[in-house]
């Protein structure tokens, strides 16, 4: 799995010019995910997004985490984070999930965020979206996690 965090003022997704979720501060969140992401991945960064400390505290550093500024997660499914672009100027999406299983990670995902006590606004799996956001810092991280095999 991959992720990109951005922390923000706000964030909207629309879907058709609808808006289908909205947030005030917190993260806005995309979400990528590959055929061998499994519970292992969705748990552990799940778990990460809730405690990490990037909101500032009062005395400007880094020190708070999302639930201690109340703040909500917008997120955002996206394939094309796993995009490989070594070879040539067309991206390729191989290491992109296939749709049915990526879908169930995504979903799996959010489960586990409001699980961790967040709350949690979504896109839709799939669709053509257009994303609205004001990045505060601007602040991104990118998270990536994949479980390790026994050799």
């Amino acid at each position: 799995m991959k992720l990109v965090i951005q922390r923000v003022n706000r964030a909207e997704v629309k879907i058709n010019d609808q808006v289908r979720g909205a947030i005030k501060k917190g993260y806005l969140i995309l979400v990528g995910a590959q055929d061998s992401d499994g519970q292992d991945e969705v748990d552990h960064l799940a778990h990460k997004v809730a405690h990490l400390r990037i909101f500032e505290d009062e005395n400007g550093k880094m020190n708070l985490n999302i639930k201690q500024v109340s703040g909500s997660i917008l997120s955002v499914s996206q394939f094309t984070l796993l995009a490989d672009t070594k070879k040539g100027n067309r991206p390729t999406f191989t290491g992109a999930g296939d749709p049915d299983h990526a879908k169930k990670i995504y979903e799996s995902f959010n489960d586990a965020l409001k699980k961790n006590g967040l709350k949690v606004e979504t896109g839709v799996f799939g669709a053509d979206m257009d994303v609205d956001l004001e990045n505060h810092g601007p602040s991104t991280f990118i998270l990536n996690y994949q479980k390790k095999e026994n050799n």
